[in-house]
């Protein structure tokens, strides 16, 4: 009797764990002091190793194109004014030139990018003008001695060139007219020193012209933000590809106001090309004077349009002036192009080779009226054309 009454009990028990241990399993709730899970959380181990797609994420774009961004900084001595004392040769035994050696450095920074691996790097000129010491540092902390190549004011360019010792990460060039108003664009540089910085922002605008900032511009309009220390760092599309090289900023506090400015890489890379090529840039140039053909001045001279420029000036034994071009004359054509506004002349004229003759059309007197005109070389920092 005893046997089968301890068969009995171990039987319940055996069963009442066995529910125990099923309710636990599987509905835990049910127990008393236990509480559901509400979320699943996964843990850094238990994670899995393929990261989600992120939809809206330029983050491919910036990591494609941030370790060819590189920060520069540049120094130069600035010296005292030279003191009148140092006049009395009284002084000078006593004191001799101390008071007219340096007094300090400055410093700046800027931006630019590595655009072959062989250690050339493009930036902007307003960026290295005047130092006498440059300094480039990479997106992984190496920093490098920079030699200046050449420079170009009149687009604000300039080549630098590092020695490596190694083949470093070079941006990809965007190809020609790729670039459209609402595309998406990352600007990438060091704004303000603060380190390598990503905005992001849209083409607001292309070939913005008549602003003041070079003599020869074709600006790209963004809205990305562009601070100071972001001149001569990328602008790149939503790819990683090089698009433009950001330059300048519009704004009355010194910074960004949404309109920024960068040159076109399709532009920069001609002017670096031949800055590597010859250490300077070579363009066209004939001499003259010239502004814009306003309403009123177009209704003076009996013209129907404002299309075209006028010259207002003639440099004395120049190519204009060779081929008998006077002030008051309005080009209209090149080459059988029409010249739209001096700006568009400008750049027409700085892209034909030096010695080659080119076909003019003009107006005087309200007739119109033909000529050949031998391009001359254009000398550096000149005004008109």
């Amino acid at each position: 009797m005893a046997r089968r009454l301890w068969l009995i009990f171990a039987q319940a028990v055996t069963v009442a764990v066995a529910v125990v241990f099923v309710i636990s399993t599987f509905k835990p709730e049910w127990l008393p002091g236990q509480h559901p899970t509400v979320i699943a959380v996964a843990d850094g181990t238990s994670a899995s190793t393929t990261p989600p797609a992120r939809t809206g994420s330029y983050a491919p774009a910036a990591q494609r194109a941030l370790p060819t961004v590189v920060h520069i900084f540049t120094s130069k001595e600035v010296r005292n004014p030279r003191n009148p004392l140092l006049d009395d040769p009284i002084f000078r035994h006593f004191f001799g030139d101390r008071l007219g050696r340096p007094q300090q450095r400055t410093s700046g920074l800027g931006s630019g990018v590595i655009a072959s691996p062989d250690g050339y790097i493009l930036t902007n000129n307003h960026v290295i003008e005047a130092a006498d010491e440059i300094e480039v540092a990479l997106e992984d902390g190496r920093k490098f001695s920079a030699r200046l190549v050449g420079r170009d004011p009149e687009t604000d360019l300039a080549v630098l060139r590092i020695e490596a010792g190694a083949p470093l990460p070079a941006i990809t060039f965007a190809g020609k007219n790729a670039l459209q108003v609402g595309d998406v664009v990352l600007a990438i540089g060091n704004p303000f020193g603060v380190g390598q910085t990503v905005t992001m922002g849209i083409v607001s605008a292309l070939q913005r012209n008549h602003l003041g900032i070079s003599t020869f511009e074709n600006f790209i309009q963004t809205d990305a933000a562009i601070n100071p220390g972001n001149s001569g760092g990328a602008l790149v599309n939503s790819e990683g590809e090089l698009v433009g090289i950001n330059s300048a900023i519009y704004s009355r506090s010194g910074g960004s106001l949404g309109i920024g400015f960068a040159i076109p890489v399709d532009f920069a890379k001609d002017v670096m090309e031949q800055i590597i090529r010859t250490g300077q840039v070579t363009r066209g140039w004939i001499g003259v004077e010239i502004q814009d053909l306003t309403p009123e001045l177009a209704t003076s001279f009996g013209l129907k349009s404002t299309a075209g420029a006028l010259i207002a000036g003639v440099m004395r034994g120049g190519p204009a002036d060779q081929a008998g071009i006077r002030p008051g004359d309005v080009l209209t054509a090149i080459d059988k192009q029409a010249i739209e506004d001096p700006q568009r002349m400008l750049e027409m004229i700085a892209a034909i080779t030096p010695g080659r003759r080119a076909h003019f059309k003009l107006i005087r007197a309200g007739k119109s009226y033909q000529t050949e005109v031998e391009i001359g070389r254009r000398p550096t920092a000149v005004k008109g054309d």
